[in-house]
């Protein structure tokens, strides 16, 4: 069963501590997908050129803006990304009674467009609908899975305002965030929206998915009533029954709900790293007893074949962007480490360039690791949480302390400097402590053994990436 699973969240200016836009997401993805962090400067480009997307090309602009893309390795898109104006955005995979497309823009296409072309959320959602309209959506889009092709849901931020766009075919709605916004593997809009293809209503009557125009709510007349997943494929049947996207909905909602008027990126970060759980369990959970309903997702057969390959919460205020990056698969292991935007962006080479194991590129040194702390998740994770927790804690006092210090935009020569060096040290430092927990835990005797098919599935994904 092939089953795309991820999460997104915003909280706009009156539900966060400090007034800004906080915006984050999980990136789930097959097992051996390696998910890089990318930095791209912005550039003129020639007249009448074009821009290669990942199956299609189409025109370029003149002008491209500097953009923090999180992407698998293989797609010319991005899962979730920023641009130097504070743009961020993120999708998710839905399904509709709407046929998906053999070929057009991905989903991931049209984000990395839309970030380098636009200053803000409003004509980024514009840009979006536009492509959709001109080249539409559609194609494979997973690493070695056929069959995985959907439509998709966004969440588009800035440092004002947030919206959520949702889509079926070349059809689309959206709705202007108020406060808190998550959005997961389901349409979630119904008949409360601010803006909206002009033909969505009239064709959905006319198609019989809705009654009238009175009766219309978007996610109950387009989710399929038949509750199979990738039934029926010819006819446009397809469902969000298998990826749990209500659940993990209301989860990060709940979570969120906890601190409205009061949210900070850590909280966010705790919301992608929480295993959807009672708290009194959390002590006993192992990695095989995962489910699809948990935010921070883990791959543990062929019926969850996801993991969370990597994560960005961000920062929004209106001089200055902190992006909080995983580069690596589940949160509830990994570090967070900051990016600053608009300046100085990423100066390291993160890039794995392939589905196998290499031991010099930081995706896979941490898939290594964190592969090795799941066999034993609860006695592996002791060894080193406190110090993770440490070393994030004097990341975020770094950071707080040169957020506090710009007033305008970042422009001192000594504050971009620094905001590079903190950035460098903290990718340099979690590549020591990577292979220091590393070393740490691969000897340690094993006393609470997963079970056989958990092993079994992943046993075969280490062979398939070579990762002995």
């Amino acid at each position: 069963m092939s089953i795309t699973m991820c999460d997104t969240v915003v909280a706009v200016g009156n539900a966060t501590k400090d007034k800004s836009v906080i915006f984050g997401k999980n990136s789930n993805r097959v097992a051996n997908e390696a998910h890089n962090i990318e930095f791209i400067k912005g550039k003129k480009n020639k007249k009448n050129s074009k821009v290669k997307c990942t199956y299609i090309s189409i025109p370029q602009v003149e002008q491209t803006f500097d953009v923090l893309l999180l992407k698998p390795f293989w797609m010319v898109g991005c899962e979730m990304g920023a641009n130097e104006y504070g743009v961020t955005v993120g999708n998710e995979a839905v399904w509709s009674k709407e046929p998906v497309r053999d070929t057009g823009l991905l989903g991931m296409d049209m984000m990395r467009l839309a970030l380098e072309r636009t200053k803000t959320a409003k004509e980024a959602l514009t840009t979006i609908t536009d492509l959709l309209d001109k080249y539409g959506q559609g194609g494979q889009c997973s690493y070695r899975v056929i069959g995985r092709d959907y439509h998709n849901s966004f969440i588009i931020a800035d440092s004002k305002e947030a919206w959520v766009l949702e889509t079926a075919d070349k059809y689309w709605i959206a709705e202007k965030v108020k406060d808190i916004r998550t959005i997961s593997n389901t349409l979630s809009i119904g008949n409360n929206y601010d803006l909206i293809h002009p033909d969505l209503i009239k064709d959905a009557i006319e198609k019989g998915y809705s009654k009238s125009k009175e009766d219309f709510h978007f996610a109950n007349d387009f989710i399929p009533k038949f509750r199979i997943y990738h039934a029926l494929k010819e006819s446009g049947t397809r469902s969000q029954h298998f990826t749990k996207g209500q659940d993990r909905q209301q989860c990060t909602t709940a979570l969120l709900l906890r601190n409205k008027g009061k949210i900070t990126p850590k909280d966010v970060m705790a919301v992608f790293r929480n295993h959807n759980i009672p708290e009194e369990e959390e002590n006993t959970w192992s990695a095989d007893k995962a489910k699809a309903s948990s935010p921070c997702h883990h791959s543990t057969n062929f019926t969850i074949p996801d993991q969370t390959t990597g994560t960005l919460v961000s920062h929004i205020k209106k001089n200055i962007q902190v992006h909080w990056v995983t580069g690596s698969s589940v949160p509830c292991i990994s570090t967070f480490k900051p990016i600053f935007f608009p300046k100085p962006g990423l100066k390291k080479k993160l890039k794995a360039s392939d589905a196998l194991f290499d031991e010099n590129a930081f995706w896979w040194m941490n898939e290594k690791f964190q592969r090795l702390v799941c066999l034993d998740y609860q006695k592996r994770i002791s060894t080193f949480k406190k110090e993770r927790d440490e070393l994030e804690n004097g990341f975020s006092k770094q950071v707080n302390e040169i957020v506090a210090k710009v007033k305008g935009k970042p422009s001192e020569k000594t504050d971009l400097k620094k905001m590079e060096k903190i950035t460098s040290d903290a990718f340099s430092k979690s590549i020591k402590k990577i292979k220091k927990w590393t070393e740490q835990i691969q000897h340690l005797p094993i006393e609470s053994k997963t079970n056989f098919i958990y092993r079994s599935y992943w046993n075969k994904q280490n062979k398939q990436a070579r990762l002995e």
